[in-house]
């Protein structure tokens, strides 16, 4: 009965075949860049946080597997907490000019923001 969701089917017309099975499109991932292609935004960002300051990377193309990766690489480099999602790494605390020399460091190409 799952795969027989009504909510995953809206706007779709009703077909009275008894065999008819529902597919669903699914959004690809796009591939990620090499680390030469990637360009890389570092930021600061203290908005809707408390008054604590968060380093932002922006910018990241590819899986969210590899931004993972990326994410917890940086981490382990500066020694503290984050996240990454939705295609931006956030970093607790004010590493921006730590985090550019690693990424360049790492072959990518990432500038200071703000």
């Amino acid at each position: 009965m799952a795969d027989n969701s009504w909510k995953k089917r809206i706007g779709v017309v009703y077909s009275t075949d008894p065999n008819f099975k529902y597919t669903e499109q699914t959004e690809q991932e796009p591939e990620t860049l090499e680390p030469g292609r990637q360009k890389l935004i570092v930021g600061i960002d203290r908005r809707n946080r408390s008054g604590k300051q968060v380093t932002l990377v922006t910018g990241f193309i590819g899986r969210d597997e590899d931004l993972a990766a990326l994410g917890k690489m940086l981490k382990s480099k500066c020694g503290t907490g984050g996240s990454a999602k939705d295609g931006e790494i956030i970093i607790q605390g004010d590493f921006r000019d730590r985090i550019v020399e690693i990424l360049t460091a790492a072959g990518y190409k990432a500038k200071r923001g703000n």
